[in-house]
């Protein structure tokens, strides 16, 4: 452990940038999950109800049931460790974590878990990675949860079970839990709570901070694109990830439905925005600046769950610290391609040795990683 202090503190005299400024970046997560994530063959994602790719929420039972088919269908993950891994799961808490455990950006999570053990999983993975859950509300229920099936391609398939889990309210947000925030994060899956988003919006917007927004998922374009819509030509969201199936979906009834169409239309309404295409890279557009970035092409894919995550905690480190766009892309897609190594949206402690590794390879601004957990 001594050795990699060492080592990680000589990276970061390459280039370092000091530690994160005292302003949080605040993420709202109304239900907290726990995944369940496995790599399986392909006769089991047969079975399952749903496009493949996606994330349709399954009933309770659908759950259970996918969960006890899957010890019979895992495979083997080149990465070795357990057949099933179980942490702390969702789009914003995959993001912030990335963010407060290997960037060194002070976050706080704005949510709700259960009072079980699943609840009590999630609040201690989040701590891991020292991520302030002072804003977590604790109600009496089951915590929400997800099994992520991955094929032997690296692709994802997630299921969420949400039907009895707790969740946070519209009506139980307050100023305070935005308080302090330079950046308020949101994620499409939100639209499930009535006005959530909303009022999220109003109260950030109340507090001066800018708010991000990703799309989540090409099924949550398709159910709530009017209100999609509705809330970016309000002008309140200041940056928006983007998919290429969400971007399709967005654009569906557009004579161009590309990337480069999407990209240009999302410009039209937020002042960042970016169209991650996962193995070539990305695209993003800054007021007129438009730059296009490839990925990674060292890293090994077991597993593409979170990979947007934490494309999405790079490019945010990279905004919260003033970058140019060009280098918040670059450290977007080193943070992507660090969690796609392993099963699950967190990063390992060796993955994250590996991105600091590709940063310092590509003269890319380190953070001050004697704060980082280790």
């Amino acid at each position: 452990m001594g050795a990699d202090r060492l080592v990680l503190e000589e990276e970061a005299k390459h280039g370092a940038i000091p530690s994160s400024p005292p302003s949080l970046i605040v993420g709202l997560q109304p239900v907290a999950l726990v995944d369940h994530v496995a790599r399986v063959d392909w006769s089991l994602l047969a079975e399952v109800p749903g496009e493949r790719g996606g994330s349709m929420r399954v009933t309770s039972h659908e759950l259970d049931r996918i969960l006890a088919e899957v010890n019979l269908h895992v495979i083997q993950s080149p990465a070795g460790g357990n057949a099933i891994r179980r942490l702390a799961g969702g789009s914003v808490a995959n993001t912030i974590r990335g963010l407060a455990g290997g960037l060194g950006v002070n976050c706080a999570i704005v949510g709700t878990r259960g009072d079980d053990e699943q609840g009590a999983m999630f609040a201690t993975n989040m701590q891991h990675s020292k991520v302030d859950l002072s804003r977590l509300r604790v109600k009496a229920g089951p915590t929400g949860q997800c099994v992520c099936l991955v094929d032997a391609e690296g692709n994802r398939t997630m299921r969420p079970c949400l039907s009895d889990a707790v969740r946070l309210q519209a009506d139980e947000l307050t100023r305070e839990d935005f308080r302090g925030a330079k950046w308020v994060l949101l994620n499409g899956y939100g639209f499930y709570g009535a006005e959530l988003v909303e009022k999220t919006m109003d109260l950030a917007k109340l507090e001066g901070a800018l708010v991000s927004m990703d799309f989540a998922s090409f099924e949550v374009v398709r159910s709530f694109r009017n209100r999609l819509l509705k809330l970016l030509k309000s002008r309140m969201v200041d940056l928006c990830f983007v998919n290429e199936d969400e971007a399709r979906e967005l654009m569906r009834d557009q004579s161009q439905a590309g990337p480069e169409a999407a990209l240009e239309f999302l410009s039209c309404y937020c002042t960042t925005a970016v169209v991650m295409l996962g193995s070539k890279g990305c695209i993003a557009r800054r007021n007129n600046e438009v730059v296009s970035v490839p990925a990674l092409q060292n890293a090994r894919a077991v597993d593409t769950t979170g990979a947007g995550d934490l494309f999405a905690s790079g490019f945010l480190y990279g905004m919260l610290h003033e970058l140019p766009l060009d280098t918040c892309c670059k450290i977007g897609c080193c943070t992507g391609a660090a969690v796609v190594q392993d099963l699950g949206g967190e990063i390992g402690l060796e993955n994250w040795h590996w991105m600091y590794q590709q940063m310092k390879a590509r003269d890319l601004p380190l953070p001050d990683t004697t704060r980082v957990l280790i």
